[in-house]
């Protein structure tokens, strides 16, 4: 599944085998988020992870920061 532009933000839906690796994934995103400086919001059920961002010091919308910590977090996988 691609980005998709949801209540605009950027979202996107990650499954994974289990909640270990769920889990991993996400501290692999919290370093990438204080390295920008840009804080996704991150809800999380057992294997399925969900990543909405935008950027709230530009009136909550969508700009370059939140294409570029996109493209870093795909990279994780």
């Amino acid at each position: 599944m691609n980005w998709e532009i949801k209540e605009n933000k950027l979202f996107k839906q990650f499954l994974f085998k289990d909640f270990k690796e769920a889990f991993s994934f996400i501290s692999g995103i919290a370093l990438l988020a204080e390295e920008q400086n840009h804080h996704p919001e991150i809800f999380n059920v057992y294997n399925k992870v969900e990543i909405s961002l935008q950027t709230h010091d530009a009136g909550n919308t969508i700009t370059e920061k939140d294409y570029i910590l996109a493209k870093a977090i795909d990279a994780l996988l």
